[in-house]
């Protein structure tokens, strides 16, 4: 059974860390969506826009794009605080195992460690959206839930990412998630482009990508064309990797973490 209090202290922890560092993330927060914004959505939608009449679905390019690089920063941040950090807790600062010498149990260390993700994925998508509005890319007042919407992508993809970084021995593992899974899922999950213009096995397997589901999710909120079976499909099947995520993780906290 997870103690909440307990929880929440790991929680302060990370956010005490973070009072260290937060001007060099909020630079990039900030620079990563106006620099895409401008050259990919304004630059290359210029021309993706006056090459057809009707723009990508029946909206400009940009702001067909912008949500869905609003989901993909939100993945990227969930896997980027889930790993080196995950496993210099476990392994080289050892910062789990402090943790564990107080009243602190495994599960409040795991629950602490994601709510604080969960935390800078909001924080980051918060600023994400800020600088859609002001490039006039967001279509309907819905879009304010595509903050939620980027929440749950981040953390279907930092739950599982924290399971196996607290699986694996070695950080060399990391380069292999980034390069065959993350960049991929960036490329080909519909964040540039519909996903039907991939070929149809590519097609299939992108609707299985949790990263496809936010892509739709936000894209659906910010463009004002959300549906309620289709919001509640995406929901549900984010938060059942987000469960199975959790599930392995704790399982894995636990077999690293025992004393």
């Amino acid at each position: 059974m997870i103690a909440a209090p307990f929880a929440l202290r790991s929680f302060e922890y990370w956010l005490f860390q973070y009072k260290r560092t937060w001007r060099g993330t909020v630079t990039s927060s900030v620079l990563f969506p106006v620099l895409f914004l401008a050259s990919m959505g304004v630059g290359l939608g210029t021309l993706v826009d006056s090459s057809t009449s009707r723009g990508v679905e029946g909206h400009s390019y940009l702001v067909f794009l912008a949500p869905g690089l609003l989901a993909a920063t939100a993945m990227q941040t969930g896997v980027s605080e889930s790993t080196y950090p995950v496993m210099g807790s476990i392994k080289w600062v050892k910062t789990y195992h402090a943790m564990l010498a107080t009243p602190l149990g495994v599960l409040d260390v795991l629950v602490g460690h994601l709510l604080y993700i969960g935390a800078r994925i909001a924080m980051g998508a918060v600023v994400f959206l800020v600088v859609m509005a002001a490039f006039g890319a967001v279509d309907s007042p819905l879009g304010l839930l595509a903050i939620p919407a980027a929440l749950l992508t981040g953390l279907a993809f930092a739950a599982p990412t924290v399971a196996f970084a607290a699986w694996i021995e070695n950080e060399n593992s990391f380069a292999f998630l980034m390069r065959f899974i993350v960049m991929p899922l960036f490329l080909f999950g519909g964040v540039f482009y519909p996903v039907g213009q991939l070929p149809l096995v590519l097609e299939q397997l992108a609707y299985l990508t949790p990263l496809w589901h936010g892509v739709a999710l936000s894209r659906d909120l910010s463009l004002g064309t959300a549906s309620a079976a289709g919001t509640f499909l995406h929901v549900v099947y984010l938060l059942a990797w987000i469960t199975a995520g959790f599930a392995v993780a704790a399982r894995n906290y636990r077999r690293r973490l025992a004393v």
